[in-house]
């Protein structure tokens, strides 16, 4: 089987980034005999797999899975109004997919009730923690505290700083009062250096991340919606508690492994998180290949 991978948003350092870069190379260390083919292009391929809804072909000459990781798009249009019709043109492209995955069955259920699309064309595969995520040493976490000028105790949010997100609730959670310093990872635009008494740290690389996983009280996530919430798998393999707005994709993957609050008590959300006690929970065992051989399934489903 010839499948060709689009790797285009490899290069992003959000989630999407970080799902196409693990999943391509678990692919290539599951393809056991099959060939994978890296680009755009879906010629001669017995099918084509786009990770993300920009890729997604309208019309393609084989076979085509798409990769759905949520439908924040449709579920909140007013936040989209300036993207809406580019969105809409995606999604109608991903109605045509023969096969459409999705990282959870919430996700799932959003499609049923959005798109049109039957139930036996989605696939649930969960995303994991790439290998790089691990506790590390406490000299490699004095190494980022100094670094980053990092205090000596902080929560953590790990994510794109590049917009406003209002599901990720940034903003309202840098004004919440606290008890511990709060540490925001990922990539910044002007807007984030303005939320106050925060520390930013930028991107950084995977090494880097993982100490200040590791060197967190706990990791928090505000969100009032998510499609997964890969930040969270990551923190758990770091050894570093989760603490999170009980929203259901977060519930369906982090029952007994997370502290949940309600979505709109993010006071609680600090105060659980700042009495957050270590070990965290042991992670989820699914890993990347576990997905990537899952996925070599969904590829010959959509071939047959």
């Amino acid at each position: 089987m010839r499948v060709h991978f689009d790797d285009r948003p490899a290069t992003d350092p959000r989630g999407i980034g970080r799902y196409t870069r693990c999943m391509l190379e678990a692919l290539q260390e599951t393809a056991a005999g099959n060939e994978l083919v890296v680009g755009r292009r879906a010629r001669s391929a017995d099918v084509f797999h786009s990770p993300w809804i920009d890729g997604v072909r309208v019309r393609s000459p084989c076979p085509q899975v798409a990769t759905l990781h949520d439908l924040i798009p449709l579920k909140r249009r007013s936040e989209y109004l300036r993207t809406g019709v580019r969105f809409k043109l995606r999604y109608m492209a991903v109605e045509r997919a023969a096969k459409i995955i999705v990282p959870t069955e919430a996700v799932a259920q959003d499609a049923l009730e959005r798109l049109d699309v039957e139930r036996d064309r989605l696939v649930v595969i969960p995303e994991a923690a790439a290998a790089s995520m691990r506790p590390t040493s406490a000299a490699e976490v004095a190494g980022v505290r100094e670094r980053y000028n990092l205090p000596e105790q902080y929560l953590l949010w790990v994510g794109g700083l590049e917009h406003p997100d209002p599901r990720k609730r940034v903003a309202a959670l840098a004004d919440t009062p606290r008890d511990m310093p709060l540490v925001l990872v990922g990539p910044t635009k002007a807007w984030a250096h303005e939320l106050p008494d925060v520390t930013l740290t930028g991107l950084v690389s995977d090494d880097e991340l993982a100490a200040i996983y590791t060197g967190a009280r706990a990791l928090v996530l505000a969100s009032d919606d998510e499609g997964f919430g890969l930040p969270t798998v990551e923190a758990l393999a770091c050894g570093t508690p989760v603490v999170a707005c009980d929203v259901p994709a977060l519930r369906e993957h982090l029952t007994g492994k997370a502290t949940f609050v309600e979505h709109n008590d993010l006071r609680g959300l600090l105060a659980a998180a700042a009495t957050a006690e270590r070990p965290a929970p042991a992670a989820p065992t699914w890993t990347w290949q576990d997905a990537a051989r899952a996925t070599w399934e969904v590829y010959a489903e959509a071939v047959r």
